[in-house]
């Protein structure tokens, strides 16, 4: 079981910043593609973005052109940097390294 530990989430108004961080052990961090997932309520949990090891990314239509995804591997951690933020982009956020998912960080963003 991967540890995954999730920081960054809150509250913030339309068209304001955030950036969620996950820290995962080395073995986890240099092995699975990792990145985020989110579900909003009433709403299936859907991919938000990804980056593989060697660093290619992958992004939600949705989220293209305002999130933007990267790797430290010093400190073995992912952070998804989420500009220009919509009420619609509010749900649980969840980071995910191959198949194991982090419990989630909540974020709001209000109109």
């Amino acid at each position: 079981q991967a540890q995954l530990v999730e920081s960054g989430g809150g509250l913030v108004q339309t068209g304001e910043s955030l950036t969620l961080s996950c820290a995962t052990s080395e073995i986890t961090f240099n092995t699975n593609a990792m990145g985020w997932d989110r579900q909003a309520p009433g709403k299936q949990r859907e991919l938000v973005a990804r980056i593989s090891p060697p660093g290619d990314t992958l992004y939600a239509d949705s989220v293209k052109g305002r999130f933007n995804i990267s790797r430290d591997s010093a400190k073995n951690t992912v952070y998804l940097q989420m500009n220009i933020l919509k009420p619609e982009d509010t749900a649980i956020y969840y980071c995910r390294a191959g198949t194991y998912l982090g419990q989630g960080t909540q974020v709001t963003v209000s109109s």
